[in-house]
Protein backbone atom coordinates (compact mmCIF):
# COMPACT_ATOMS: atom_id res chain seq x y z
CA UNK A 1 0.00 0.00 0.00
CA UNK A 2 1.40 3.39 -0.96
CA UNK A 3 1.94 6.16 1.54
CA UNK A 4 -1.17 8.26 2.06
CA UNK A 5 -1.07 11.73 0.44
CA UNK A 6 2.64 12.28 1.03
CA UNK A 7 4.34 15.28 -0.55
CA UNK A 8 7.83 15.83 0.81
CA UNK A 9 8.17 19.10 -1.10
CA UNK A 10 5.27 20.81 0.66
CA UNK A 11 5.60 22.83 3.84
CA UNK A 12 3.26 21.38 6.44
CA UNK A 13 1.78 23.13 9.42
CA UNK A 14 2.73 20.24 11.71
CA UNK A 15 5.29 17.48 11.25
CA UNK A 16 4.90 14.48 13.58
CA UNK A 17 7.91 12.21 14.12
CA UNK A 18 6.83 8.74 15.21
CA UNK A 19 4.01 6.34 14.47
CA UNK A 20 2.72 5.04 17.82
CA UNK A 21 -0.01 6.10 20.21
CA UNK A 22 1.46 9.49 21.20
CA UNK A 23 2.26 10.43 17.60
CA UNK A 24 -1.18 9.43 16.38
CA UNK A 25 -2.94 11.36 19.16
CA UNK A 26 -0.88 14.40 18.17
CA UNK A 27 -1.53 14.02 14.44
CA UNK A 28 -5.28 13.53 14.88
CA UNK A 29 -5.62 16.44 17.29
CA UNK A 30 -3.58 18.79 15.09
CA UNK A 31 -5.58 17.84 12.01
CA UNK A 32 -8.88 18.31 13.83
CA UNK A 33 -7.64 21.79 14.78
CA UNK A 34 -7.30 22.62 11.08
CA UNK A 35 -3.57 22.06 10.56
CA UNK A 36 -2.01 20.23 7.62
CA UNK A 37 -0.13 17.28 9.07
CA UNK A 38 2.55 14.85 7.90
CA UNK A 39 3.36 11.84 10.09
CA UNK A 40 6.69 10.06 9.57
CA UNK A 41 6.83 6.43 10.75
CA UNK A 42 10.25 4.73 10.60
CA UNK A 43 8.77 1.24 10.43
CA UNK A 44 7.17 -0.28 7.35
CA UNK A 45 3.39 -0.24 7.27
CA UNK A 46 2.96 -3.81 8.52
CA UNK A 47 4.98 -2.98 11.66
CA UNK A 48 3.63 0.51 12.23
CA UNK A 49 2.70 1.69 15.70
CA UNK A 50 5.92 1.26 17.69
CA UNK A 51 5.49 -0.29 21.12
CA UNK A 52 1.82 0.70 21.09
CA UNK A 53 1.14 -2.43 19.00
CA UNK A 54 1.80 -4.49 22.14
CA UNK A 55 -0.19 -2.59 24.76
CA UNK A 56 -3.30 -3.94 26.47
CA UNK A 57 -4.67 -1.17 28.64
CA UNK A 58 -4.73 2.47 29.72
CA UNK A 59 -4.89 3.94 33.22
CA UNK A 60 -7.04 7.03 33.66
CA UNK A 61 -8.68 9.01 36.44
CA UNK A 62 -12.45 8.71 36.93
CA UNK A 63 -14.89 9.51 39.72
CA UNK A 64 -17.21 6.53 39.34
CA UNK A 65 -17.76 3.27 37.52
CA UNK A 66 -18.29 4.21 33.90
CA UNK A 67 -19.19 1.07 31.98
CA UNK A 68 -15.51 0.33 31.44
CA UNK A 69 -14.14 0.62 34.98
CA UNK A 70 -15.69 -1.15 37.95
CA UNK A 71 -15.34 1.72 40.42
CA UNK A 72 -13.82 5.16 41.09
CA UNK A 73 -10.14 5.99 40.69
CA UNK A 74 -9.58 9.56 41.78
CA UNK A 75 -6.62 11.91 41.60
CA UNK A 76 -5.17 11.29 45.06
CA UNK A 77 -5.18 7.51 44.73
CA UNK A 78 -3.66 7.71 41.25
CA UNK A 79 -1.01 10.10 42.57
CA UNK A 80 -0.27 7.85 45.57
CA UNK A 81 0.18 4.86 43.27
CA UNK A 82 2.58 6.83 41.06
CA UNK A 83 4.45 8.27 44.03
CA UNK A 84 4.96 4.82 45.51
CA UNK A 85 6.58 3.31 42.40
CA UNK A 86 8.68 6.37 41.55
CA UNK A 87 9.87 6.90 45.13
CA UNK A 88 9.25 10.62 44.63
CA UNK A 89 11.39 10.82 41.50
CA UNK A 90 8.76 12.66 39.48
CA UNK A 91 7.77 16.20 38.57
CA UNK A 92 4.71 16.48 40.82
CA UNK A 93 3.00 19.44 39.07
CA UNK A 94 3.43 17.76 35.68
CA UNK A 95 2.39 14.36 37.03
CA UNK A 96 -0.76 15.70 38.68
CA UNK A 97 -1.56 17.67 35.53
CA UNK A 98 -1.28 14.42 33.53
CA UNK A 99 -3.54 12.59 35.99
CA UNK A 100 -6.23 15.25 35.81
CA UNK A 101 -6.11 15.44 32.01
CA UNK A 102 -6.38 11.65 31.80
CA UNK A 103 -10.04 11.90 32.85
CA UNK A 104 -10.83 13.02 29.28
CA UNK A 105 -9.24 10.04 27.55
CA UNK A 106 -11.91 7.34 27.62
CA UNK A 107 -14.51 9.40 25.78
CA UNK A 108 -11.95 10.94 23.41
CA UNK A 109 -10.54 7.58 22.36
CA UNK A 110 -13.96 6.00 21.89
CA UNK A 111 -14.99 8.86 19.61
CA UNK A 112 -11.98 8.09 17.40
CA UNK A 113 -12.59 4.40 16.92
CA UNK A 114 -10.97 2.74 19.95
CA UNK A 115 -13.10 0.07 21.62
CA UNK A 116 -12.82 -1.30 25.16
CA UNK A 117 -13.58 -4.64 26.79
CA UNK A 118 -14.04 -5.89 30.38
CA UNK A 119 -10.79 -6.15 32.30
CA UNK A 120 -8.83 -9.35 32.74
CA UNK A 121 -8.68 -11.10 36.10
CA UNK A 122 -6.10 -13.06 38.06
CA UNK A 123 -3.00 -11.25 39.26
CA UNK A 124 -3.71 -8.10 37.25
CA UNK A 125 -6.16 -6.41 39.70
CA UNK A 126 -6.90 -3.67 37.17
CA UNK A 127 -10.67 -3.69 36.70
CA UNK A 128 -11.15 -0.48 38.69
CA UNK A 129 -8.15 1.50 37.45
CA UNK A 130 -7.42 0.49 33.85
CA UNK A 131 -9.42 0.24 30.62
CA UNK A 132 -8.54 -2.71 28.36
CA UNK A 133 -8.55 -2.32 24.57
CA UNK A 134 -10.72 -4.67 22.55
CA UNK A 135 -8.26 -6.33 20.20
CA UNK A 136 -5.25 -4.97 22.10
CA UNK A 137 -2.74 -2.42 20.91
CA UNK A 138 -2.81 -3.48 17.26
CA UNK A 139 -6.54 -2.71 17.10
CA UNK A 140 -5.95 0.65 18.79
CA UNK A 141 -3.19 1.58 16.34
CA UNK A 142 -5.29 0.53 13.34
CA UNK A 143 -8.28 2.54 14.61
CA UNK A 144 -6.15 5.65 14.99
CA UNK A 145 -4.58 5.27 11.54
CA UNK A 146 -8.03 4.90 9.99
CA UNK A 147 -9.16 8.05 11.78
CA UNK A 148 -6.01 9.96 10.82
CA UNK A 149 -6.26 9.03 7.16
CA UNK A 150 -10.00 9.83 7.06
CA UNK A 151 -9.17 13.28 8.41
CA UNK A 152 -6.48 13.81 5.77
CA UNK A 153 -3.28 13.28 7.75
CA UNK A 154 -0.46 12.44 5.34
CA UNK A 155 1.51 9.35 6.39
CA UNK A 156 4.91 8.12 5.21
CA UNK A 157 6.14 4.67 6.25
CA UNK A 158 9.79 3.63 6.21
CA UNK A 159 10.69 7.29 6.77
CA UNK A 160 13.85 7.52 8.86
CA UNK A 161 14.68 10.90 10.41
CA UNK A 162 18.43 11.43 10.09
CA UNK A 163 18.77 14.99 11.43
CA UNK A 164 16.82 18.06 12.53
CA UNK A 165 17.54 21.64 11.58
CA UNK A 166 17.15 23.41 14.93
CA UNK A 167 18.53 26.91 15.30
CA UNK A 168 18.19 29.18 18.33
CA UNK A 169 15.73 26.75 19.85
CA UNK A 170 13.43 26.72 16.82
CA UNK A 171 12.68 23.91 14.36
CA UNK A 172 13.04 24.57 10.64
CA UNK A 173 13.20 21.22 8.85
CA UNK A 174 13.88 17.51 9.16
CA UNK A 175 16.36 15.54 7.10
CA UNK A 176 14.56 12.33 6.17
CA UNK A 177 15.53 9.19 4.25
CA UNK A 178 12.61 7.55 2.46
CA UNK A 179 12.83 4.84 -0.19
CA UNK A 180 16.57 5.39 -0.48
CA UNK A 181 16.06 9.08 -1.29
CA UNK A 182 16.94 11.94 1.08
CA UNK A 183 14.36 14.67 1.65
CA UNK A 184 14.31 17.95 3.52
CA UNK A 185 10.87 18.24 5.08
CA UNK A 186 9.75 21.67 6.24
CA UNK A 187 7.04 22.46 8.78
CA UNK A 188 5.93 25.35 10.97
CA UNK A 189 5.98 23.10 14.06
CA UNK A 190 7.20 19.64 14.93
CA UNK A 191 6.02 17.02 17.43
CA UNK A 192 8.73 14.57 18.44
CA UNK A 193 7.08 11.30 19.48
CA UNK A 194 9.58 8.75 18.24
CA UNK A 195 10.13 6.73 21.43
CA UNK A 196 13.28 5.99 23.38
CA UNK A 197 16.50 4.11 22.64
CA UNK A 198 15.69 0.67 24.03
CA UNK A 199 16.32 -1.11 20.73
CA UNK A 200 19.82 0.39 20.48
CA UNK A 201 21.85 -2.18 22.41
CA UNK A 202 25.09 -0.28 21.89
CA UNK A 203 23.54 2.77 23.57
CA UNK A 204 22.21 0.62 26.43
CA UNK A 205 25.73 -0.75 26.93
CA UNK A 206 27.03 2.78 27.54
CA UNK A 207 25.17 2.67 30.87
CA UNK A 208 24.79 -1.04 31.65
CA UNK A 209 28.01 -2.44 30.20
CA UNK A 210 28.20 -5.80 28.46
CA UNK A 211 25.32 -7.24 30.51
CA UNK A 212 23.00 -5.35 28.12
CA UNK A 213 23.80 -8.02 25.53
CA UNK A 214 21.61 -10.34 27.62
CA UNK A 215 18.61 -7.99 27.62
CA UNK A 216 15.57 -8.80 25.53
CA UNK A 217 13.74 -5.91 23.85
CA UNK A 218 10.02 -6.48 24.28
CA UNK A 219 8.94 -3.92 21.68
CA UNK A 220 9.73 -2.61 18.25
CA UNK A 221 13.26 -2.93 16.85
CA UNK A 222 12.82 0.51 15.27
CA UNK A 223 13.19 2.51 18.51
CA UNK A 224 16.89 3.18 18.07
CA UNK A 225 16.76 6.62 19.70
CA UNK A 226 17.90 8.54 16.65
CA UNK A 227 15.44 11.42 17.15
CA UNK A 228 16.24 11.56 20.87
CA UNK A 229 19.97 11.68 20.16
CA UNK A 230 19.53 14.48 17.64
CA UNK A 231 17.29 16.45 19.98
CA UNK A 232 19.87 16.29 22.77
CA UNK A 233 22.69 17.17 20.37
CA UNK A 234 20.71 20.16 19.06
CA UNK A 235 20.20 21.71 22.49
CA UNK A 236 17.15 20.10 24.10
CA UNK A 237 17.38 19.81 27.88
CA UNK A 238 17.74 16.20 29.03
CA UNK A 239 15.57 14.70 31.73
CA UNK A 240 15.65 11.28 33.37
CA UNK A 241 18.26 8.75 34.43
CA UNK A 242 19.68 7.01 31.32
CA UNK A 243 19.93 3.75 33.28
CA UNK A 244 16.29 3.79 34.34
CA UNK A 245 13.77 2.03 32.13
CA UNK A 246 10.54 0.09 32.13
CA UNK A 247 12.03 -3.38 32.47
CA UNK A 248 10.01 -6.47 33.36
CA UNK A 249 10.88 -10.12 33.84
CA UNK A 250 9.93 -12.04 30.70
CA UNK A 251 10.22 -15.59 29.51
CA UNK A 252 13.86 -16.31 28.69
CA UNK A 253 12.76 -18.00 25.46
CA UNK A 254 11.33 -14.77 24.04
CA UNK A 255 12.79 -13.40 20.77
CA UNK A 256 15.41 -10.66 20.96
CA UNK A 257 12.96 -8.04 19.61
CA UNK A 258 9.22 -7.53 19.32
CA UNK A 259 8.01 -10.42 21.48
CA UNK A 260 5.49 -8.10 23.06
CA UNK A 261 3.43 -8.34 26.20
CA UNK A 262 2.63 -12.05 25.81
CA UNK A 263 6.21 -12.91 26.80
CA UNK A 264 5.73 -11.46 30.29
CA UNK A 265 5.59 -13.99 33.15
CA UNK A 266 2.86 -13.00 35.62
CA UNK A 267 3.09 -15.72 38.28
CA UNK A 268 5.94 -14.18 40.31
CA UNK A 269 3.65 -13.04 43.14
CA UNK A 270 2.29 -16.58 43.49
CA UNK A 271 5.62 -18.41 43.83
CA UNK A 272 9.29 -17.79 44.50
CA UNK A 273 12.04 -16.44 42.26
CA UNK A 274 15.61 -17.70 42.47
CA UNK A 275 18.85 -16.89 40.66
CA UNK A 276 21.32 -19.25 39.00
CA UNK A 277 22.54 -20.28 42.45
CA UNK A 278 18.96 -21.26 43.39
CA UNK A 279 18.80 -18.43 45.96
CA UNK A 280 15.87 -16.06 46.43
CA UNK A 281 16.80 -12.38 46.15
CA UNK A 282 13.65 -10.24 46.61
CA UNK A 283 10.17 -10.18 48.18
CA UNK A 284 7.90 -11.70 45.54
CA UNK A 285 4.73 -10.61 47.38
CA UNK A 286 5.64 -7.03 48.22
CA UNK A 287 2.56 -5.50 46.59
CA UNK A 288 -0.02 -6.10 43.88
CA UNK A 289 1.57 -7.27 40.65
CA UNK A 290 0.62 -4.21 38.50
CA UNK A 291 2.51 -2.03 40.98
CA UNK A 292 5.60 -4.25 41.13
CA UNK A 293 5.99 -6.17 37.88
CA UNK A 294 8.11 -3.40 36.38
CA UNK A 295 10.84 -3.74 39.03
CA UNK A 296 11.58 -7.35 38.20
CA UNK A 297 13.44 -6.73 34.96
CA UNK A 298 15.98 -4.63 36.84
CA UNK A 299 16.17 -7.17 39.67
CA UNK A 300 16.88 -10.01 37.25
CA UNK A 301 19.41 -7.82 35.41
CA UNK A 302 21.39 -7.58 38.65
CA UNK A 303 21.64 -11.37 39.07
CA UNK A 304 24.44 -13.61 37.74
CA UNK A 305 24.07 -14.09 34.02
CA UNK A 306 21.05 -11.73 34.06
CA UNK A 307 18.72 -14.67 34.57
CA UNK A 308 16.18 -15.74 37.17
CA UNK A 309 13.74 -18.62 37.64
CA UNK A 310 10.20 -18.49 39.01
CA UNK A 311 8.89 -21.63 40.70
CA UNK A 312 5.21 -22.36 41.42
CA UNK A 313 3.20 -25.46 42.27
CA UNK A 314 -0.17 -26.80 41.14
CA UNK A 315 -2.10 -24.58 43.58
CA UNK A 316 -1.31 -21.46 41.51
CA UNK A 317 -2.32 -22.76 38.10
CA UNK A 318 -5.19 -20.75 36.59
CA UNK A 319 -4.65 -17.69 38.77
CA UNK A 320 -2.43 -15.70 36.39
CA UNK A 321 -2.16 -14.80 32.72
CA UNK A 322 -0.15 -17.66 31.21
CA UNK A 323 2.95 -16.99 29.17
CA UNK A 324 2.95 -17.69 25.46
CA UNK A 325 5.51 -20.44 26.20
CA UNK A 326 4.56 -23.47 28.35
CA UNK A 327 6.36 -23.87 31.69
CA UNK A 328 8.92 -26.52 32.53
CA UNK A 329 7.04 -29.21 34.47
CA UNK A 330 8.22 -31.86 36.94
CA UNK A 331 6.89 -34.14 39.65
CA UNK A 332 9.41 -32.98 42.26
CA UNK A 333 11.54 -29.95 43.07
CA UNK A 334 14.72 -31.95 42.44
CA UNK A 335 13.50 -33.03 39.04
CA UNK A 336 12.46 -29.45 38.19
CA UNK A 337 15.90 -28.16 39.19
CA UNK A 338 17.57 -30.60 36.81
CA UNK A 339 15.33 -29.60 33.94
CA UNK A 340 16.00 -25.90 34.56
CA UNK A 341 19.78 -26.22 34.90
CA UNK A 342 19.84 -25.53 38.64
CA UNK A 343 21.63 -27.36 41.44
CA UNK A 344 19.01 -29.82 42.81
CA UNK A 345 20.38 -29.72 46.37
CA UNK A 346 20.44 -25.92 46.42
CA UNK A 347 16.92 -25.49 45.02
CA UNK A 348 15.52 -28.14 47.33
CA UNK A 349 17.10 -26.41 50.34
CA UNK A 350 15.71 -23.03 49.25
CA UNK A 351 12.20 -24.41 48.81
CA UNK A 352 12.34 -26.27 52.14
CA UNK A 353 13.47 -23.09 53.91
CA UNK A 354 10.71 -21.09 52.28
CA UNK A 355 8.06 -23.68 53.11
CA UNK A 356 9.13 -23.77 56.75
CA UNK A 357 8.91 -19.97 56.96
CA UNK A 358 5.43 -19.70 55.41
CA UNK A 359 2.83 -18.86 58.06
CA UNK A 360 -0.78 -20.08 57.82
CA UNK A 361 -3.26 -17.50 56.64
CA UNK A 362 -6.27 -16.92 54.40
CA UNK A 363 -4.96 -16.94 50.85
CA UNK A 364 -6.63 -14.39 48.56
CA UNK A 365 -4.71 -13.07 45.56
CA UNK A 366 -7.27 -10.27 45.06
CA UNK A 367 -6.21 -8.50 48.30
CA UNK A 368 -3.01 -7.98 50.28
CA UNK A 369 -3.64 -11.14 52.29
CA UNK A 370 -2.08 -12.40 55.54
CA UNK A 371 -0.13 -15.30 53.98
CA UNK A 372 3.45 -14.26 54.75
CA UNK A 373 6.80 -15.67 55.81
CA UNK A 374 8.53 -15.27 59.15
CA UNK A 375 12.24 -15.56 59.93
CA UNK A 376 13.53 -15.66 56.37
CA UNK A 377 15.44 -13.12 54.29
CA UNK A 378 14.17 -11.86 51.94
CA UNK A 379 10.65 -12.16 53.33
CA UNK A 380 7.54 -12.74 51.28
CA UNK A 381 4.92 -10.28 52.52
CA UNK A 382 1.77 -11.67 50.91
CA UNK A 383 0.52 -14.77 49.07
CA UNK A 384 3.20 -16.96 50.67
CA UNK A 385 2.08 -20.58 50.52
CA UNK A 386 4.31 -23.64 50.79
CA UNK A 387 5.38 -25.09 47.46
CA UNK A 388 4.21 -28.60 48.27
CA UNK A 389 1.66 -29.67 45.66
CA UNK A 390 2.98 -31.39 42.53
CA UNK A 391 3.34 -31.01 39.69
CA UNK A 392 5.81 -28.15 40.00
CA UNK A 393 6.30 -25.53 37.28
CA UNK A 394 9.16 -23.23 36.36
CA UNK A 395 9.85 -20.35 33.99
CA UNK A 396 13.32 -18.98 33.32
CA UNK A 397 13.39 -15.19 33.25
CA UNK A 398 15.36 -12.52 31.41
CA UNK A 399 15.21 -8.70 31.67
CA UNK A 400 12.70 -7.44 29.12
CA UNK A 401 13.24 -3.77 28.24
CA UNK A 402 10.07 -1.95 27.21
CA UNK A 403 11.20 1.66 27.03
CA UNK A 404 13.91 3.94 28.39
CA UNK A 405 13.40 6.98 30.62
CA UNK A 406 16.08 9.31 29.29
CA UNK A 407 14.26 11.99 27.35
CA UNK A 408 13.65 15.68 26.79
CA UNK A 409 12.20 18.09 29.34
CA UNK A 410 8.76 19.58 28.63
CA UNK A 411 6.22 21.91 30.23
CA UNK A 412 2.43 21.59 30.54
CA UNK A 413 2.07 22.82 26.95
CA UNK A 414 4.27 19.92 25.75
CA UNK A 415 6.88 22.47 24.65
CA UNK A 416 10.41 21.10 24.71
CA UNK A 417 12.66 22.91 27.15
CA UNK A 418 16.02 23.86 25.68
CA UNK A 419 19.36 23.78 27.49
CA UNK A 420 18.98 27.47 28.45
CA UNK A 421 15.76 26.51 30.30
CA UNK A 422 13.58 28.36 27.81
CA UNK A 423 10.76 26.51 26.01
CA UNK A 424 10.98 26.17 22.28
CA UNK A 425 8.26 28.04 20.43
CA UNK A 426 7.61 25.29 17.87
CA UNK A 427 9.08 21.99 19.16
CA UNK A 428 6.71 19.77 21.13
CA UNK A 429 7.15 16.27 22.55
CA UNK A 430 4.90 13.39 23.57
CA UNK A 431 5.18 9.77 24.65
CA UNK A 432 8.27 7.82 25.64
CA UNK A 433 10.64 10.56 24.53
CA UNK A 434 9.37 12.77 27.39
CA UNK A 435 8.01 10.18 29.86
CA UNK A 436 11.08 10.64 32.11
CA UNK A 437 9.55 13.93 33.28
CA UNK A 438 6.98 11.86 35.15
CA UNK A 439 8.67 8.46 35.52
CA UNK A 440 11.96 9.01 37.31
CA UNK A 441 11.93 5.31 38.06
CA UNK A 442 9.41 2.51 38.42
CA UNK A 443 6.16 1.91 36.58
CA UNK A 444 2.49 1.17 37.11
CA UNK A 445 0.45 -0.67 34.51
CA UNK A 446 -0.99 1.56 31.80
CA UNK A 447 0.83 4.79 32.79
CA UNK A 448 2.87 4.88 29.57
CA UNK A 449 -0.32 5.04 27.52
CA UNK A 450 -1.64 7.71 29.88
CA UNK A 451 1.40 9.93 29.35
CA UNK A 452 1.46 9.37 25.60
CA UNK A 453 -2.25 10.03 25.13
CA UNK A 454 -2.38 13.14 27.33
CA UNK A 455 0.73 14.77 25.90
CA UNK A 456 0.03 13.60 22.37
CA UNK A 457 -3.25 15.52 22.41
CA UNK A 458 -1.63 18.58 24.01
CA UNK A 459 1.32 18.56 21.61
CA UNK A 460 -0.95 18.29 18.58
CA UNK A 461 -3.18 21.14 19.73
CA UNK A 462 -0.29 23.42 20.68
CA UNK A 463 1.58 22.70 17.45
CA UNK A 464 -1.53 23.52 15.42
CA UNK A 465 -2.05 26.73 17.42
CA UNK A 466 1.52 27.81 16.72
CA UNK A 467 1.17 27.05 13.01
CA UNK A 468 -2.00 29.14 12.75
CA UNK A 469 -0.51 32.13 14.55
Amino acid sequence: MADFQTDFQAEYDVLVLGGGNAALCAAITAREAGASVLLLEAAPRDFRGGNSRHVRNLRYMHDAADGIMTGPYREEEFWDDLLRVTGGQTNEPLARFTIRKSAELGAWMTARGVRFQPSLGGTLHLGRTNAFFLGGGKALVNAYYRTAERLGVAVAYGAEVRDLDIRDGAFHAAEVMHGGTPHRVRAKAVVVAAGGFEANVDWLKEYWGDVADNFIIRGTPYNKGRVLRVMLDRGAKAVGDPKQCHAVAIDGRAPKFDGGIVTRVDCVALGIVVNQHAQRFYDEGEDFWPKRYAIWGRLVAQQPGQIGHVIIDAKSVGKFMPSVFPPVTAGSIRELAGRMGLDPDALEATVQGFNAAARPGTFDWTVLDDCRTDGIDPPKSHWARPLDTPPFYGYSLRPGITFTYLGVAVDEHARVTMADDRPSANIFAAGEIMAGNILGKGYIAGIGMTIGSVFGRIAGQEAANHARH
